[in-house]
């Protein structure tokens, strides 16, 4: 039976993530003794049986954790309601959720709109798919496009509605296809995230194209695993398939009925639950069948699917966890990768979990190699670096204004870092003045120009002065084209004279007159305002020749005088107080705001030649209202008129208490 020759899949067997629960099960019950999982760790029944001696156990409630012991997520991941419980509870878990399952839970939970589901809903997967989303009621499973075009026609979501439609991480590619087009086709608001795994999609397409070239397919894996299940479904389309579990339960006379006289490639796939150990011993165990003595070290064919890596590589790489020492990365290699939390980001500052989370794909490069242990460091600010220079030099090249946060002070200046890049401000173009301190500026996020860059050193300086130069430049030219008399502006007190004060516009400066600042008498601006003050201007005047702007504050409403008018008169007796004096007589306060001139001739019914001599700043005296000029806002007084007015004995009196 020699004219046969066995083929395996080299995208056969465990994928990333249950590779990664399996390990997590492994070294816990190795550290605690045993640990358990929720449901069973994999849909394999011989590699449950393996894991169970190793102290492995699964459950099917948390509620049947035994005290003292860790829980461990599977990676087909759980519903938001189970894992709140365990939370609740103060349960010890770990969450072994493979990061591509953990992706749709974050599309779904963030989505307030209806949700499709492309996948078999009796799938642990698909139901904690279904227990993250907002409103399960508006969530629909489909198995395939009928499904899908049968829940259209029924108008459950109207043509019009936003809605998502997801896929489970293992479903049919070919099918998923399908199920796209009958989506775009009734739904003109629908967003589709292709979620199958790309190593699913991967080994489904590997193992059509070998089921085409095959006379046999044998596909090994659980039962009752979805994604091996599928690969059988594939298969059958174009040649017979033998699905086993682990090869112990292949029929010999099955398989020569089953083959063409001949001959031809007999191929072998597995489901992402099936170790290799299993695969290898199919392998055998056809071998045996076919008498085919051809070698197959099974390990070696699966390190030839890996790729190589070299120190100075830049790969693509899957964040698979994160601590604060590093973040644990997957290459699609036999090594494990490591970023430490130095090499994450330009920013020392940065925790690693402010730099990336699980899920996310980046790109880094490889610093070194360790063949011995398997693990691969890596940098992904090297990176960062290196498209960031890039952006920055075409920054500087269309003279743009870019954003960043000065995240450290050095030696001559600070360092902003933008698009995770080094970007270094000499204490010059900080706009910091001499005497002050740069240390003001950390943790800010300012503007700035990129004025020099070194690509070859990755060296990036850039300047904030020239940047808010630019930037008070433009502010003033919309300004000046702008502004009109009677426009209003909030402006901040930038500096106080004994004439008034100058508020900042908006990169020009006005001058609102100590006249102009309040109604009531003032000997100094300082008496009312203080710099940094903000005041509610109007433009009075404007020269844009000489870039002067008159302002003024006084609001017409607060105008003491329109109350004095309303309320007194000429003839109209009234308590002043005296608040200076002339050597042509006296002004008295009648209102806050409004004085009246008491001439030297209206002090006294006698000549008298110093006004000091008979009253004195401060002194609260009673005179008349002779005269109210409403243009120009005066009004004169007398108190001569109230003596002349009083009885001779009155005033004799009067002139006795004096």
């Amino acid at each position: 039976m020699s004219r046969y020759n066995i083929e395996t899949a080299k995208s056969a067997g465990f994928c990333f993530g249950v590779k990664r629960a399996v390990e997590i099960a492994e070294k816990t019950a190795e550290e605690n003794g045993s640990c358990y999982t929720l449901g069973e760790l994999i849909h394999n029944g011989s590699e449950i049986a393996r894991l169970q001696k190793l102290g492995v156990y699964p459950i099917d409630s948390p509620d049947d954790l035994p005290q003292g012991r860790t829980l461990i997520i599977r990676s087909h991941g759980v519903a938001k309601s189970v894992t709140d419980y365990i939370h609740d509870k103060g349960i010890s878990c770990i969450d072994a959720t493979c990061p591509f399952v953990a992706k749709i839970h974050n599309i779904v939970s963030k989505s307030e709109c209806p949700v499709i589901i492309a996948g078999d809903p009796d799938h642990p997967e698909v139901i904690g798919i279904v227990g993250h989303c907002r409103n399960p009621d508006e969530v629909t499973v489909v198995r395939d496009s009928d499904e899908l075009e049968k829940m259209a026609e029924l108008q459950k979501f109207p043509r019009q509605n936003a809605l998502i439609m997801v896929a489970q991480t293992t479903f049919n590619s070919s099918k998923w296809q399908s199920c796209v087009q009958v989506a775009k086709k009734h739904y003109t608001n629908i967003t589709i995230f292709d979620t199958i795994c790309s190593a699913t999609a991967e080994r489904q397409k590997e193992t059509e194209e070998l089921a085409r070239r095959s006379a046999l397919m044998v596909t090994v894996g659980g039962k009752n695993s979805s994604n091996t299940a599928k690969l059988a479904q594939i298969s059958q389309k174009h040649c017979p398939v033998i699905f086993t579990q682990d090869g112990s339960d292949i029929d010999k006379a099955a398989v020569s009925e089953l083959l063409p006289l001949q001959g031809g490639t007999v191929g072998i796939t597995a489901g992402a639950s099936t170790p290799a150990y299993i695969i290898k011993e199919v392998h055998r165990i056809m071998s045996e069948i076919l008498n085919n003595e051809e070698g197959f070290d099974f390990m070696a064919e699966v390190d030839k699917t890996f790729k190589k890596v070299y120190i100075g590589n830049r790969v693509k790489a899957l964040v698979v966890a994160v601590n604060k020492n590093e973040a644990v990365v997957d290459l699609g290699t036999k090594h494990s990768g490591y970023i430490p939390a130095s090499e994450l980001s330009q920013d020392p500052n940065a925790a690693p979990s402010d730099v990336v989370k699980v899920g996310d794909e980046i790109e880094a490069i490889v610093t070194a190699v360790n063949d011995a242990e398997g693990t691969v460091t890596l940098s992904k600010k090297k990176v960062d670096s290196v498209l960031g220079v890039e952006k920055l030099a075409a920054a500087m090249e269309n003279n743009e204004t870019l954003e960043g946060e000065v995240s450290s002070v050095v030696k001559g200046g600070v360092i902003i870092i933008s698009n995770g890049t080094r970007v270094f401000i000499p204490a010059s173009q900080t706009g910091v003045p001499k005497d002050g301190k740069l240390e003001e500026l950390l943790k800010k996020t300012v503007p700035f120009k990129v004025i020099e860059v070194t690509e070859a050193r990755g060296r990036v300086v850039g300047s904030i002065r020239q940047a808010k130069k630019e930037a008070n430049d433009a502010a003033k030219a919309k300004f000046w084209e702008n502004i009109e008399v009677g426009q209003k502006f909030t402006g901040e007190v930038k500096s106080i004279e004994s004439y008034g004060v100058f508020v900042d516009l908006g990169g020009v400066d006005g001058m609102v007159h100590s006249s102009e600042l309040t109604w009531n008498r003032i000997k100094h601006p300082r008496e009312i305002v203080k710099i940094g003050d903000k005041l509610d201007v109007y433009v009075k005047s404007f020269d844009p020749e000489k870039k002067r702007v008159s302002l003024g504050c006084k609001k017409e409403e607060d105008n003491p005088w329109n109350k004095f008018v309303a309320e007194y008169h000429e003839g109209d007796v009234v308590d002043v107080t005296i608040v200076s004096i002339t050597p042509f007589g006296a002004f008295a306060q009648i209102i806050p705001g409004v004085d009246g001139l008491i001439h030297i001739s209206q002090i006294s019914t006698e000549r008298i030649n110093n006004v000091a001599q008979v009253l004195s700043i401060g002194d609260e005296v009673k005179a008349k209202i002779i005269e109210i000029n409403e243009e120009q806002n005066r009004v004169s007084l007398s108190i001569r008129a109230l003596k002349e007015e009083m009885p001779e004995d009155e005033e004799e009196e009067a002139e006795d208490a004096e």
